[in-house]
């Protein structure tokens, strides 16, 4: 049984943590967490890599070590605010018709309280389950991941059989999402007085020329993925000039590419370099320079794993959900963790993803409370060597 009074207000303390990225500031979430599972009598170790930040490792430990552990995770950073109002102030945790708003209750706090919780009930119950189970609490995903590639040779990880990214998923099963491809394109161009631009190079008209192309390009792959779909691409953001009277000598732009499983970041790479390479033959003094600024792969589990089919079992068992695979068009963690640590990695969380990053986040209370359920019932059966992929 779930001590609903303590998980909501455990809840509501991580949500009033501003831990916004940037500057990030997970250390005082991962002391939230700290404080709460050692009180349940887990053990927990932080691990801070620069000021104000950390991740966290929160264990229950199980009677057998050699047994592959089951992995919990979640990242303890947010989005910024963003400049539209709010409801409620983000960081105030106000219940409201069975809601609990704030930044960060759906992506991710929520998550993360709920599997701290479902370990905690475990330790009551004296569930001595065969396996660890181990909580890792990253920073920076909303960022970088830097957290999670802090972690991948971690102790901890060792002995991993299987992960769970408790991501929002509005209660059901994840099995794979899409990757992440983070492209900047600069532009050089020469600066010249406003009223005599033909002794300059205009940056930002060669940008209007690379965007027109860019509105054209279609991926090599047009394969659709049964789950993700096609792969997309988005202009970003695009900073250019000085002030108004002078020919601006420099235009940024950022790409965000989100991948399926079967298409290469590399070749993209090569794709677009080839589109610059190309504007340089056709337009008088164009100078490109292109930076990779995230590299995150797909996430897609071996068809039929074990593990996977156990997650899916189970959610159709206690919340009637279908059994049918599913796919987020979001990146999470496990574009680090899975090519490292080649385990079944599978994304069910409380709070529809729709709602991330959007202002008066909410995530809902009886969906909470369900997901701890869930965790730990998965960490239960997860204990039968047949499950173990």
């Amino acid at each position: 049984m779930v001590n609903q009074k303590r998980a909501i207000h455990f809840l509501q303390k991580l949500i009033s943590i501003n831990s916004v990225n940037p500057p990030g500031n997970e250390l005082a979430v991962a002391n939230a967490i700290a404080e709460h599972a050692n009180k349940a009598g887990l053990s927990t170790e932080i691990k801070a890599f620069s000021k104000d930040r950390a991740n966290i490792i929160v264990r229950l430990k199980g009677r057998n070590p050699k047994k592959p552990s089951l992995i919990f995770s979640g990242h303890l950073d947010t989005v910024p605010v963003g400049d539209n109002s709010w409801k409620y102030q983000p960081f105030s945790a106000v219940i409201e018709d069975g809601k609990v708003y704030g930044r960060g209750s759906c992506d991710m706090k929520s998550g993360v309280a709920a599997l701290i919780e479902a370990m905690i009930i475990l330790k009551e119950r004296d569930e001595m389950l065969e396996h660890d189970v181990i909580f890792v609490g990253t920073a920076g995903e909303e960022v970088n991941c830097i957290g999670a590639s802090l972690m991948v040779d971690d102790d901890a990880l060792k002995n991993a059989g299987a992960m769970v990214i408790a991501e929002p998923s509005n209660g059901r099963v994840f099995t794979t999402h899409k990757g992440a491809l983070w492209l900047e394109i600069k532009l050089f161009g020469k600066t010249a007085h406003g009223s005599m631009p033909s002794e300059g190079v205009n940056a930002i008209v060669h940008m209007s020329e690379l965007i027109e192309r860019l509105k054209k390009f279609t991926f090599s792959y047009d394969q659709e993925h049964a789950l993700l779909g096609k792969p997309t691409l988005t202009i970003s953001t695009i900073d250019g000039g000085v002030k108004t009277n002078v020919v601006p000598d420099q235009c940024k732009l950022t790409l965000d590419i989100r991948t399926i499983p079967d298409i290469e970041h590399a070749q993209i790479v090569e794709e677009m370099e080839e589109i610059l390479k190309d504007l340089e033959t056709k337009i008088d003094h164009f100078h490109a320079e292109l930076n990779v600024i995230n590299n995150l792969p797909a996430l897609e589990n071996e068809k039929d794993n074990r593990f996977v089919q156990l997650a899916l079992k189970t959610n159709k068992e206690l919340n009637q959900v279908s059994v049918e695979e599913m796919g987020a068009n979001y990146y999470t963690d496990a574009s680090i963790f899975s090519p490292s640590l080649k385990i079944p990695i599978i994304i069910y969380g409380p709070g529809n993803e729709k709602l991330a990053h959007q202002p008066d986040e909410y995530v809902d209370l009886n969906q909470y409370i369900d997901s701890i359920t869930y965790y730990a019932e998965l960490a239960k059966r997860f204990q039968f060597k047949e499950v173990v992929a």
